[in-house]
């Protein structure tokens, strides 16, 4: 090769005996034979590129060096001055080579290039980095790879010893079977199973001729040169490589034929597993062979041994199903459905946690006594004079301080008889009761009924004598009646604490609270605030803007906004703690009166509740709590018959009349005092049936339900929406509004008396004897009689009295004197008398006139 330059005649020439190539270093080269169908095939080469990893300090001190001198190169060098006495040189211009013409670089082109080193830097570190973490991700793939492969072979390795153990327990049984039947077998090496086992298979069997010789089969076709088998399954690297090797059939194929010749399972039997089994009060067959892992069939065919035909849907008892999993050898544990409320009430606390706490008194008595009155001069308040017509239709609770610097919560009860479970409700959750009982009245029914729910209670009791300011007021009187009771207070040598009281005049308050702290340091009030809070719900009822409120008392424990809580079928999270004055608390510790909010439905009164730990628990209890309630309501619909005397009853009110009615209250104390009033005014002619009783407004479903039952609606201290107000107009449905239960139950009770079957009552009017018997055409006998007594009447009611022995009743169809109609006929007068629809009356009978009347009853 020659080439001439364009600056000088000079020729440059380059002489090679060899090919010019590129060497390609770091690559690694392998020839792979693919095949395809048709016997064709072809050469693949398969290059492996392996990339150079330079070391990081090697790169760098390359890069630094490199890079200073190209700065050094490109930086230009000052010029020397001459000092004095020196001669400055002489500058002789630098001969440019011919073609190349140079000039000094400008500072941007060095800055430019100075940030072109750096940005060549940065990258050459980042492809380092990038290196490094493919390296570190190969390494950690090789690993694991090592480690599969190690995996693998110890598998396989455990295969191998498996099918040593199958063929040693193989070769033992072919002993057997020899030893048993004495046939003649030829033991197969386990090693050569599989082998001779394939080469059955692929060999054919030899044909027989007619004298029984075999047939020499035609020898198969050698394959032509060439050509190779058919490859089966995808290309891959693995079965590239290993294509020389010999393939094999799987263990898999190999089992299921070994099975297939034999006809035989696993001569091992499965090991039984006995299982622990939980067992509920009623189960399904298909449930509880589940449960055991067991076929129902078998569970099924092992009642029908005991006697019992059934079907895997059929449902049996508790003992049932512990009988049969005892019988397949199962743990049996039985379970309740009342076990999901374990744990939540009567914990027992540790004594050392436990701190002194106020204590509880309920204030009791009959009505009017001034129960309410004296709570108020004591709390220095007016709510007696804010309730509807003067009387306490509500349970409220009030916490106060007294003269020694300690807080006592109050409880303040109706003295209403209807109002029976409220009284029993505050009696129940108290520690003292406090008996109100005018001086001027004595003791009253409701007066009674509260000692006896304190004795009930077993708290003890402080009588407190009100109204002593009155003229006619006679202490002495209300503590001779209470012996009648078994109350002996301590001015008649008693242990009953009384103090005489005038709520107004305030009168001997101080005194009552002294008493009151007295009793309570005696019965060493305590509790545990450092745990869970429970307590009762004292009233409940459904807030507009608020939702369902309900006043609780703390009994144990400390209750706080965030707690999930469970009260009867209701539960919900606390979202708010109201006082009894109507301030936010922070958290309410024992003994404490506070509103609750947050409940998901309003809670019955009367109802106990808790904080449980998740709203999973809460749900599942409240579920629980609801069926049970729905089950009972069901029950009592139905009219199920549980013993003989709901028989006898049921057959009694068979044909009575019902009143219907829908009952919405505003708190749930008052609905129960309602319904429970209402209750007791049914007879066995008419009852009164409350379809429906709530809390809260009276909404458009009231109405409804009212219209399709033919109900009444009662609202007692609520109002109707608007939207129900225009449906009742609409369908003609009546709302009744109440505030005091006097006169709702006296307005039901008028209501239900009309509905009741007017009695019938019979008034005699006289008698009369017949004298002749007169046949007339065209009207029939005739009666000629002569009235004894009294007065005989046209058209009365008459009975025909044959020897003391009444032959007919009927009405009397005519009556004449002297061929004319009479209106009546006096006594000592004759007449003539003719009966409707009856002519056998005999001379000597007696017919006795009477009148009937209708009377309205009442109940």
């Amino acid at each position: 090769m020659t080439e001439t330059t364009k600056n000088s005649g000079e020729k440059l020439s380059v002489t090679s005996t060899k090919t010019l190539t590129l060497k390609r270093g770091g690559i690694e080269q392998g020839v792979v034979r693919q095949s395809f169908s048709h016997g064709r095939s072809k050469a693949v080469v398969v290059e492996k590129v392996k990339r150079r990893v330079a070391a990081p300090s090697e790169a760098k001190t390359e890069t630094a060096a490199e890079r200073g001198a190209v700065l050094k190169r490109l930086t230009p060098t000052p010029a020397k001055t001459p000092t004095v006495g020196e001669t400055a040189p002489s500058v002789v211009p630098a001969q440019p080579k011919p073609g190349v013409v140079l000039r000094p670089l400008t500072q941007a082109e060095i800055d430019a290039r100075a940030i072109a080193l750096d940005k060549a830097e940065q990258i050459e570190i980042e492809d380092r980095k990038r290196a490094e973490q493919e390296a570190e991700a190969l390494r950690v793939k090789r690993a694991a790879e090592e480690k599969e492969r190690r995996e693998a072979e110890a598998r396989k390795v455990q295969e191998a010893e498996r099918r040593a153990h199958e063929d040693k327990t193989k070769q033992k049984a072919t002993e057997v079977a020899n030893k048993r039947f004495g046939a003649e077998t030829t033991l197969v090496k386990p090693g050569a199973a599989r082998i001779n086992l394939e080469e059955e298979e692929e060999a054919p069997r030899p044909r027989r001729g007619a004298g029984g010789a075999p047939v020499r089969s035609a020898p198969a076709p050698k394959p032509q040169r060439g050509t190779s088998e058919k490859r089966r399954g995808r290309l891959t690297v693995v079965n590239a490589f290993s294509a020389d090797e010999e393939r094999e059939r799987s263990d898999a194929a190999f089992r299921r034929r070994e099975r297939r010749r034999s006809g035989l399972r696993d001569s091992e039997p499965k090991e039984k597993i006995a299982r622990d089994v939980t067992i509920p009060e009623t189960i399904t067959i298909q449930e509880l062979a589940n449960r055991m892992s067991e076929r129902a069939v078998d569970v099924v065919r092992l009642l029908m041994k005991q006697g019992h035909m059934a079907t895997s849907t059929d449902t049996i008892d508790a003992d049932t199903a512990q009988l049969i999993a005892e019988e397949l050898g199962h743990t049996v544990r039985r379970v309740a459905e009342a076990d999901v409320e374990e744990g939540m009430f009567d914990v027992a606390d540790d004594p050392a946690k436990l701190q002194p706490r106020a204590p509880v008194v309920t204030i009791m008595g009959h009505v009017d006594h001034g129960k309410t009155s004296l709570l108020d001069a004591i709390r220095s308040t007016e709510v007696a004079a804010g309730e509807a017509g003067g009387i306490t239709q509500h349970i409220g609770a009030y916490q106060v301080s007294s003269p020694s610097g300690g807080r006592i919560t109050f409880i303040d009860t109706p003295g209403h008889a209807a109002f029976t479970a409220m009284r029993a409700r505050g009696a129940k959750i108290t520690d003292i009761v406090v008996l109100v009982v005018a001086a001027d009245d004595g003791v009253m029914p409701q007066t009674a009924e509260a000692i006896q729910h304190a004795k009930a209670a077993n708290v003890p009791i402080i009588v407190a004598i009100n109204k002593i300011d009155k003229a006619d007021a006679r202490p002495e009187r209300v503590r001779t009646e209470l012996l009648q009771h078994e109350i002996q207070v301590e001015s008649l040598g008693g242990d009953v604490l009384e103090v005489d009281v005038s709520a107004k005049e305030k009168t001997n308050l101080d005194k009552l609270l002294d008493a009151i702290a007295l009793q309570a340091e005696i019965l060493q009030l305590k509790a545990n605030p450092n745990r869970p809070a429970e307590g009762t719900v004292i009233e409940a009822r459904l807030d507009r803007g608020r939702g369902s409120v309900a006043t609780a008392l703390v009994q144990r424990g400390t209750l706080k906004p965030g707690d999930i809580v469970v009260a009867g079928s209701e539960w919900g999270r606390v979202r708010a703690l109201a006082s009894d004055t109507g301030h936010a608390v922070v958290a309410a510790g024992p003994s404490m009166p506070v509103e609750v909010l947050g409940f998901n439905g309003t809670p019955e009164a009367g109802d106990r509740f808790a904080v449980v730990d998740s709203e999973a628990r809460a749900r599942e209890i409240t579920a629980y709590r609801d069926r049970q309630k729905r089950e009972k309501l069901a029950a009592r619909q139905t009219g199920m018959r549980g013993s003989l005397e709901q028989m006898m009853s049921q057959l009694k009110t068979a044909g009575r009349k019902e009143f219907p009615l829908v009952i919405k209250g505003d708190v749930q104390g008052s609905v129960e005092a309602i319904v429970g009033a209402l209750e007791k005014l049914s007879t066995n002619e008419v009852a009164a049936r409350v379809i429906y009783s709530g809390v809260g407004a009276i909404t458009e479903s009231d109405v409804t339900l009212a219209e399709a039952s033919s109900a009444v609606v009662i609202g007692f201290n609520v109002r109707a929406h608007k939207e129900a107000r225009e449906a009742a107009e609409r369908a003609g449905i009546e709302i009744r509004y109440y505030d005091i239960i006097y006169s709702l139950v006296d307005d039901v009770k008028k209501a239900m008396s009309g509905m009741l079957a007017p009695t019938l009552r019979e008034t005699l009017l006289g008698n009369a004897v017949i004298l002749e018997i007169f046949k007339v055409s065209k009207v029939g006998n005739i009666a000629g009689c002569r009235v004894t007594d009294g007065t005989v009447e046209r058209g009365a009611n008459v009975r025909l009295i044959r020897d003391n022995v009444v032959v007919h009743q009927g009405k009397l169809s005519q009556l004449k004197r002297f061929k004319d109609d009479a209106r009546e006929v006096v006594a000592g007068q004759e007449c003539g008398m003719a009966f409707e629809n009856y002519q056998d009356m005999k001379v000597g009978d007696v017919i006795e006139c009477y009148r009937v009347e209708s009377v309205q009853r009442t109940l």
